[in-house]
């Protein structure tokens, strides 16, 4: 039965309340609402403002990119508009979030700056910029601290001067612009697929053919939403790779994206059997090659703890310069665990 509508003081129909409940759990307390027949169809964000206490469509929408807000069981936009019957779980952080990003005095290994944008050289364990879980040590504290202005366009507060982004774990060159002109061109150049930038990574076992192009869909895992899969309902995702050298057991690999999903290389190679030597969410630290021997496991157990996360580096970035119009590429050398694991194999 629906609920049972009232009227306001002003004499207008109020909108059933949703039925709600609250949970803590460790670092977080979870709120679950079901949206009642009647309840009328708005987005989500604006919905959600108004249900919880002390929230703010502004903080609505971090918890939503941030993927704590799930609807049926799925991650959503904040344009997604709320259907009755819906199932909201919103993951809200114990302890609250800062309102902006703030300077740190964090080393950065810069590769080329100017007026107009920078190029940094981003160690593995660094996050690119604040969100769920990392709000501070990340890449725009950096940049905040260093630059004396930076873009606003990409959420000025929580992602300064962010242009695009490179995975926590995966190192290699990242490009940030300290204006919104700047931005917007850079922004364009990677919507246009016109950014040249090659990745390098070590995987487990030897391709079948020396170059060639992985194609598949690719969205969020059924089984677990912080991952993703090739899936039929997925965007279209095309990773090129060409291979540079065999070992008795990896391969080093050269790859190029022609479209730019979350995890895609990651996904891709895991998909056709040659997972990211050393990733820990797609299938990288266990042994995918070679013999079972209790040597072959010690060897393998000696080469994973110096390559302690993915072997994945953005290891070249060109791009057409926004004011100059000069054609910029840059090279960067492998990170000291990759160039050791290569060592110990070659």
């Amino acid at each position: 039965m629906a609920p049972k509508r009232v009227k306001h003081p002003t004499g207008r129909t109020a909108q059933p309340e949703p039925r709600h409940s609250v949970r803590a759990e460790e670092g977080h307390k979870k709120v679950e609402l079901v949206v009642t027949a009647g309840q009328k169809k708005e987005r989500i964000d604006k919905f959600l403002a108004a249900q919880l206490e002390n929230s703010s469509r502004a903080k609505i929408q971090k918890f939503i990119d941030d993927d704590c807000v799930l609807v049926n069981g799925e991650p959503v936009r904040s344009s997604y508009r709320i259907l009755p019957g819906d199932r909201i779980e919103v993951s809200i952080p114990t302890t609250a979030p800062p309102d902006k990003a703030v300077p740190e005095d964090i080393p950065l290994d810069i590769v080329f700056e100017d007026d107009y944008l920078i190029v940094v050289n981003k160690p593995a364990g660094m996050v690119t910029h604040p969100g769920h879980g990392n709000w501070t040590g990340t890449m725009a504290n950096a940049l905040l601290f260093h630059c004396n202005k930076l873009s606003t366009i990409n959420d000025p507060y929580v992602r300064p001067g962010i242009v695009h982004r490179l995975d926590k774990d995966t190192s290699g060159l990242i490009v940030s612009a300290k204006d919104d002109a700047t931005h917007a061109s850079l922004a364009r150049q990677f919507f246009d697929h016109t950014i040249d930038r090659e990745y390098w990574a070590l995987v487990w076992g030897k391709l079948s053919t020396p170059r060639g192009m992985i194609e598949a869909d690719l969205g969020r895992s059924k089984s677990d939403r912080k991952k993703f899969a090739v899936v039929e309902e997925g965007k279209f995702a095309a990773t090129e790779y060409e291979v540079l050298e065999e070992f008795k057991y990896l391969s080093l690999v050269r790859l190029k994206l022609h479209t730019g999903r979350t995890h895609q290389i990651r996904v891709h190679l895991s998909h056709i059997g040659h997972p990211v030597f050393g990733d820990p969410t797609y299938h990288g630290r266990r042994i995918n090659y070679g013999e079972s021997t209790p040597k072959f496991r010690q060897e393998i157990t000696h080469l994973l703890k110096i390559m302690n996360r993915q072997a994945l580096h953005a290891k070249t970035l060109g791009f057409i310069h926004p004011a100059t119009k000069a054609h910029l590429h840059f090279d960067s050398e492998l990170p000291e665990d990759f160039k050791a694991v290569l060592a110990e194999i070659a």
